[in-house]
Parts: structure tokens; C-alpha cells; sequence
């Protein structure tokens, strides 16, 4: 054979084996995936509960019209800082101020009169002990003329005279006895009329201070919708009166957020939060939960759902204050705000990330030791769980590389942070687990091969150049 021929012969089973090499490697590369891992270690976990909502102060009230009349003076300025007993305006008081001293003339009136009925009465007790002395007299008189006159001591015309007397005395007491009655009803009568005086010296009183309003804690004034010179009126029923303006004590400032219900069973009192403020960014302020509402909102409405004569399906939220504890000087209510509420922590807690959580079926658990090769086999029965939502079908865990295997491996989880979560069981620190990509997480096969790939995406490097 000529030599030529070999050659030729030797380089076409050179290229046959470099085919069958290069097609068994493509073959065995089809059925290799490539992932990115992450190590079990050792971290502080925080979990967070965030909500948004708006600057409140714990304490504020509304001054409403207590009386109709027209502002003739106001002393403070939306903004303005006031102490507690502070006049704040002024209505139009000529009436009532006229109908105080009305009523202090009455009740001077009134004292006079019961004065004199006093006087009265003691001149008619006076009188009363005269007339009985006249009357003990008269009586005695009286019984020794009788014995007198029986005996023939005396003429019949002095036994007629001393019992003339005794009668005139007898009748004088009684006379003396009804002018005391009447002079103690007088004076009672006199008593009832400084009472009913004072009265309604009271009322008038009152009427007139309604037209004074003076601040009642040191606080600012945050809403001031009127002016001088505008007329103002009570509330009659349902009708809501003038509101004059808003003093709130900014001494205790609160963030009012609104929870979503699914976190709201997490949320306790006295949890801490940190507070940012839109208006002062780049600041966070601290706090804790002081107060958490009873009755779920509808977040559509923002009506309470007991307050809802119908049942809804709408999403809910519940209110959470609050109170910060560093609040700045210059915080105005009704500021947006967004609260992060710790509801717990764990300290070196044993932790992955969130995203290498998965579920797998209990049969494909079973059947990782004998991986049928490919990626994507268990994609059907993953799609099916999903779709079911049958959780008690599907067991949490984690792909583990162990041989250039993902095996699957069960845990239980504990807090949750930001982007790692606590594995409580079923790791231990320094084992190496899938973290991605999402989609060979969820069709990949418990037990197959796969190829480690860390770098960073060329996309991400784009970014962050």
C-alpha cells in the first residue's frame, strides 16, 4: 500500500474519533447545568415589616365655635408655637358682656332681698318670744283669778278682765307664731331667688367666655382655616360647627402607617422601627410601636370594615402608630413617612439566601439517587405543584452540591431578612447551595449534574460600568 494512502486512511480516523469525541462530550454537555451557588454562613437576620403613612402628633385637638357670633380678633398665625392658657381670638361679646352685668345686678338685688327677709325673720322671732312671755303672764294671771274667784276673793268683773287677757295674749301667740312662719318662707323664697340670680349669673358667665378661646397645652397652632371678621357658628346636631383652628402638641410626634394584613399578626408593641420622612431624606429617625389598630381597612376605601354593613374581598390594612423618640424640631403633620418595624431578630443565625428556596415533590426527593440526566424533566411535575398550590404535596428544601450533584435537601426555615432567610435544620455552615438561576431552580432534577458558573453576568457588568 502506498504510502499516500495510509496517510489518508490514518487522518480520516483521526477526524471519525474526533468526531465521535466531540459528539459524545456535546451529548454528555446537554445534560450538565450551569448554576450559581452561594455558602451556608453565619449572620445577623432582622425581620422587617414595611408600611407607609403620614406624621401625626399623638396629641392634637380642634377648636370648634362655641358660640355664633363674628371673630374680632385673632392673636396667633398658622405656624405659631403657643403656650397652655394663651388667648387665641376673640368673638363679639357686646350681648353676652351686657347680660353679665345684668345678671351681677340681679344677684346684688337678690343678696339685698334675702338680707332684708333674714332681718324680718329674727324681728318676728322676737316677736314670738314677747308674745310667749305675754302669754306665760296672762296664763298664770289667769289661774289665780280662777281660784281667787272661787274662794270669793275677788269681783267678777276682775275674774272677766284677767281672762280677757290670757285670750288677748293667747291670740297674740298664735299671731306671733304665723308672722315667723311667714317671715321663714320670705326668706326662703329670698334664698331660692340669690340662688336662681347666681345662676343665671353662671350661664351668662359661660356665654361670654365661649367667645374667648385661649390654647389649653403648649403646642402650634397646624391649621388655621379662618380670618377676622368671618362669622362663626355651633354645631346643631349633625351638623359639624366652625373648626378655628388646630393645636397639636408636637412634644410627641407619631408615624401613622398602614400595615397589610398579612404582616400585621408579626407587629407588637414596643417592637422598634426606623422612620424615614420624604421631606428630610437621607435621615432615618427611630421609634417603636405604641398603639396597633383593632379593625382592619379597606385599602380602597380607607373605610373600617366595621364601620361596612357588606363583607369585602378587597385587600386590607390595619393602623400602626408609631412615636418616634429622636423627632426633629421643624417635623409639620401630614408629612409622608414610611416606618420598617423589626418584628424579630436572631443573632448568628445559620442563613442562605432566600431565592435558593425551592419545592420538590416527594417523589422526585425519592428518586435523586438514579437522575434520569436531563434538566428538564422535572419541569411538568414542578409546573403542577405550582399551579395546585397543593403545599402539602411539596416539601421545602434546598439544592446542596455534593460531587457535582444537586441533591435535594429538606429544611426548616426560621426569621427572614432582607435576602437571607434562617435555616434552622437540614444544613450545616459551609455547604454550598444553588442560588440561580430561577429558571434551572425550578425544573431541575434532584440529583443531576451541573457546572458552576459565578461570574457575573455580562448584563451586570454593563451596569456596573
Amino acid at each position: 500500500m502506498k504510502a499516500w494512502k495510509k496517510v489518508a486512511i490514518g487522518v480520516g480516523i483521526a477526524v471519525l474519533l474526533a468526531i465521535i469525541v466531540g459528539f459524545t462530550v456535546h451529548q454528555s454537555s446537554k445534560n450538565v447545568a450551569t448554576v450559581q451557588t452561594g455558602k451556608v454562613q453565619r449572620q445577623d437576620l432582622a425581620t422587617v415589616v414595611s408600611a407607609s403613612g403620614e406624621i401625626k402628633p399623638k396629641t392634637y385637638v380642634n377648636i370648634g365655635a362655641n358660640a355664633y357670633g363674628k371673630i374680632t380678633h385673632l392673636y396667633v398665625r398658622e405656624g405659631d408655637r403657643v403656650k397652655k392658657g394663651q388667648l387665641l381670638a376673640q368673638l363679639e361679646n357686646v350681648q353676652s358682656a351686657a347680660d353679665v352685668t345684668a345678671n351681677q345686678a340681679s344677684v346684688q338685688a337678690a343678696e339685698t332681698d334675702a338680707i332684708a327677709a333674714e332681718a324680718a325673720l329674727k324681728t318676728s322671732q322676737a316677736d314670738l318670744v314677747r308674745a310667749q312671755a305675754d302669754y306665760d303672764r296672762n296664763k298664770l294671771d289667769w289661774d289665780r283669778a280662777q281660784s281667787l274667784f272661787k274662794d270669793g276673793l275677788i269681783a267678777k268683773s276682775d275674774f272677766d278682765s284677767r281672762r280677757n287677757a290670757w285670750a288677748t295674749a293667747d291670740a297674740g301667740l298664735a299671731q306671733a307664731q304665723a308672722r315667723v312662719a311667714q317671715a321663714k318662707a320670705q326668706n326662703d323664697s329670698a334664698d331660692k331667688h340669690t340662688s336662681q340670680a347666681r345662676a343665671n349669673l353662671t350661664r351668662v358667665n359661660d356665654v361670654l367666655q365661649k367667645t374667648t378661646y385661649s390654647a389649653p397645652y403648649d403646642g402650634v397652632v397646624t391649621n388655621l382655616p379662618v380670618r377676622e371678621g368671618e362669622s362663626v357658628v355651633i354645631g346643631i346636631q349633625n351638623a359639624l360647627g366652625s373648626t378655628l383652628m388646630t393645636i397639636a402638641d408636637m412634644s410627641v410626634i407619631t408615624a401613622e402607617v398602614k400595615v397589610d394584613e398579612t404582616d400585621i399578626v408579626n407587629v407588637h408593641l414596643d417592637q422598634p422601627a426606623e422612620v424615614t420622612i420624604d421631606a428630610i431624606p437621607k435621615k432615618i429617625f427611630h421609634g417603636k410601636v405604641s398603639e396597633i389598630g383593632d379593625n382592619a381597612i379597606v385599602r380602597s376605601s380607607g373605610v373600617s370594615t366595621s364601620q361596612s354593613a357588606s363583607a369585602s374581598e378587597e385587600a386590607k390594612d390595619f393602623k400602626v402608630v408609631v412615636t418616634l423618640t429622636d423627632p426633629p424640631q421643624d417635623l409639620r403633620p401630614g408629612l409622608s413617612t414610611t416606618a420598617k418595624i423589626t418584628t424579630a431578630t436572631r443573632g448568628n443565625a445559620l442563613a442562605i439566601p432566600i431565592q435558593a428556596l425551592t419545592l420538590r415533590t416527594k417523589d422526585q426527593i425519592e428518586q435523586q439517587n438514579n437522575p434520569p440526566g436531563s434538566v428538564h424533566a422535572a419541569a411538568p411535575a414542578a409546573k403542577e405543584v405550582a399551579s395546585k398550590g397543593k403545599k402539602e404535596d411539596g416539601v421545602q428544601g434546598v439544592f446542596v452540591i455534593r460531587n457535582k450533584k444537586a441533591m435535594f435537601v429538606p429544611v426548616t426555615t426560621g426569621v427572614t431578612g432582607t435576602t437571607d432567610i434562617e435555616v434552622v435544620d437540614g444544613l450545616k455552615e459551609g455547604d454550598e447551595v444553588i442560588t440561580g438561576s430561577y429558571k434551572v431552580l425550578r425544573t431541575l432534577r434532584p440529583g443531576s449534574s451541573v457546572k458552576i458558573d459565578n461570574s457575573v453576568p455580562k448584563k451586570a457588568e454593563d451596569e456596573q460600568s
